[in-house]
């Protein structure tokens, strides 16, 4: 999809540009929307995180070229059912957007709850039966 709206913002740029201003300025559209599938939606590039470990000094995670690093999120975070939005304020700034599809269940239940207070209660990783 990102490809897709990015080639469609191109073809409306040669289009509405003429001469080869509009075409190099829809060559730099396209190659964009390349540059951010790969990164982004495909996590191909080196700095791609690949992995998200919640534990007590917040979140620590990993790239893809296997560098790990804690990060310190905003405290400006969404959460839902769904989906969840963690702004991040280093090593970089940017937004990771984690879905439930992507973790198990329970992984994901931490990871919201961590985003919503901060820490993850000690019960919140075993359920009681009764």
């Amino acid at each position: 999809m990102i490809l897709v709206a990015h080639a469609a913002a191109a073809g409306c740029a040669a289009l509405t540009i003429k001469g080869p201003l509009g075409w190099l300025l829809a060559t730099a559209l396209f190659a964009l929307g390349a540059a951010s599938a790969w990164s982004r939606a495909l996590l191909r590039a080196a700095g791609s995180i690949r992995l998200i470990e919640v534990n007590d000094q917040g979140l620590a995670m990993e790239s893809a070229g296997g560098s790990r690093f804690l990060a310190e999120a905003s405290p400006r975070r969404f959460v839902s059912r769904w989906l969840v939005l963690l702004p991040l304020r280093r090593p970089a700034r940017r937004t990771l957007l984690v879905a439930a599809g992507m973790l198990d269940p329970a992984a994901f239940r931490r990871l919201r709850l961590w985003a919503l207070w901060g820490r993850v209660p000690p019960v919140a990783g075993v359920q009681l039966s009764i």
